[in-house]
């Protein structure tokens, strides 16, 4: 289905917001820790940025820390600006969790490529490369027919980013190249994975379903690999144990939202597998935990006091935090839950039509 849309902006979406939210905070933090606008390579080592021997030390954390770190507020408006243009554009027609897959693709593959394409030392921060693929995202959208925007938007675009590259020595264009081209990439390899989702899925999945069971899924393979449960040993096990259980939930969601009050069975879920989920976090980090509470034992203030109170039974609080996460997913997908709680057959029908009028993404 192609979007005849040929306007040139639309305003940033849920994701595009919380990114451009995060990425200004960020700045701000940096901000208020530095003697002035301009930060130091010190600090922005410290915080995560991308560094010549990073992934030989095996920092592979850096490959999305540095993308939300700025060297001075130009940097952060140019960024945020193009944010702004370009993501409202891509997250109308690829939704959320594509839109964020995209954007952490660029973020990774942007930093590899500078990493390798750098003949020396060098301290690489910005946006850039997740930027970059967002407009490369768009281009391989209007390549597959899915928008109609005019090929002066990328002309335009393609050009003033290339002229700033040329033009600015200290611009790292390796990462611009390299998360453009993951955007392009990435983009096509979800239009495949939606085509051919599509002989084995019965429905269309709401945005919430989608995201919810990434970061579900993501934190649950996080755990697994962490703590592992079966032998990881041989280096085929996890990702093919992994493979076949996302294979196998994603199905199993898809026969419940099919079915009558499918749709409010799916958000108990949810809620029920997030509050697992906090236990499943304090776990992973339970000796973080332990040291964070050790320190507050020295510290007066009143926050200080309130987490104190909650470090005297761990246990207790994390199952407090289990359970206030299981109410605040239940009022967030009210809507969806009430719609399913009111389902006579309907929901099903809409979401399974919805996957024959929807080819591609």
């Amino acid at each position: 289905m192609t979007d005849n849309t040929k306007r040139f902006f639309d305003v940033p979406r849920g994701m595009a917001q919380l990114l451009l939210g995060v990425n200004v905070l960020v700045f701000a933090l940096c901000l208020s820790q530095s003697g002035g606008a301009n930060f130091s390579s010190e600090m922005l080592f410290r915080y995560g940025a991308m560094y010549s021997q990073a992934l030989d030390r095996h920092e592979y954390w850096r490959l999305v820390a540095y993308g939300f770190l700025h060297a001075n507020p130009i940097h952060l408006f140019a960024n945020m600006l193009c944010l702004i243009l370009w993501g409202g554009l891509l997250e109308r027609r690829v939704e959320a969790l594509y839109f964020t897959l995209i954007y952490l693709c660029g973020l990774v593959f942007g930093g590899i490529v500078s990493n390798v394409t750098h003949p020396g030392p060098y301290l690489s921060v910005g946006a850039s490369g997740a930027i970059s693929a967002i407009l490369g995202a768009l281009l391989c959208l209007r390549v597959l027919g899915k928008i109609a925007l005019p090929w002066n938007f990328f002309v335009i675009n393609i050009g003033l980013n290339v002229m700033i590259a040329v033009s600015a020595p200290r611009v790292d264009w390796q990462a611009h190249f390299g998360g453009f081209v993951a955007g392009m990439i990435s983009c096509a390899c979800l239009d495949l994975i939606e085509k051919t989702t599509a002989w084995w899925l019965r429905c269309k999945f709401p945005e919430f379903v989608k995201m919810n069971a990434f970061i579900a899924f993501g934190i649950v393979l996080t755990y697994c690999w962490a703590r592992p449960v079966v032998d990881l040993q041989q280096a085929w096990v996890f990702p093919v144990a992994s493979m076949v259980v996302g294979l196998v939930a994603i199905k199993v969601l898809d026969v419940m939202l099919s079915i009558k009050k499918g749709l409010a069975a799916v958000v108990l879920v949810f809620a029920l597998t997030n509050a697992i989920l906090v236990l499943l976090l304090a776990r992973l980090f339970d000796q973080a935990l332990v040291s964070a509470c050790l320190g507050q034992r020295s510290s007066t203030s009143a926050i200080a006091g309130a987490l104190a109170k909650a470090c005297e039974n761990i246990d207790l609080s994390v199952s407090l935090a289990g359970m206030s996460v299981l109410a605040f997913t239940l009022l967030l997908y009210w809507p969806q839950f009430a719609r399913g709680l009111a389902d006579v057959g309907f929901v099903g029908a809409s979401l399974r039509g919805e996957r024959g009028r929807r080819w591609g993404v």
